[in-house]
């Protein structure tokens, strides 16, 4: 039916990726299978002050999806409707981890869908074993030196030693 809808399933799952987890990933992963192209987007917010440029966020995602080939990796300053009319994309994918997460991704959800009609959000539950993982939580360990190799990909743990390098504590 939404093939039929919408003519290629293309998907966008939106966020600042600040960095990738593996959380994200087993969301990516997922809607990899689900969707003919899924676009993985980073949002450029400038109203948060990331640890990764827009450009090492990118390159991180590039490099920990290389085995997905329906997966592209792009980025964004714009609203999220207006990024998927230039990719003709109608399908927004959103992962959930807790019902507070919920709550948020409705709101986004019923704005966009005021703002354009012609687009649907699919909303992915995490995997339980990452339900409690954020970018933030792993910024906040990796900070302090703490180990975050079960929390995401080996080259976002080196990017991330790297950036916390010259962290005296």
């Amino acid at each position: 039916m939404i093939k039929e809808h919408f003519g290629m399933k293309i998907a966008v799952y939106p966020g600042t990726f600040d960095p990738v987890t593996n959380g994200h990933l087993d969301i990516i992963h997922r809607s990899a299978k689900v969707f003919d192209k899924l676009i993985v987007a980073v949002l450029n917010n400038t109203s948060k002050n990331p640890l990764f440029t827009v450009e090492e966020r990118t390159d991180l995602l590039r490099k920990v999806t290389s085995d997905l080939p329906n997966v592209e990796i792009d980025s964004f300053r714009d609203l999220l409707i207006n990024y998927m009319k230039q990719k003709d994309a109608h399908l927004i994918v959103r992962g959930l981890r807790a019902v507070s997460d919920f709550e948020y991704e409705l709101q986004m959800a019923s704005t966009n869908r005021k703002l354009d009609e012609n687009f649907e959000t699919f909303f992915m539950t995490s995997t339980p074993q990452y339900s409690y993982l954020s970018s933030s939580i792993v910024k906040e360990i990796a900070r302090f030196h703490g180990p975050v190799n079960d929390l995401v990909p080996e080259v976002v743990e080196k990017a991330l030693l790297v950036k916390y390098a010259d962290v005296i504590l």
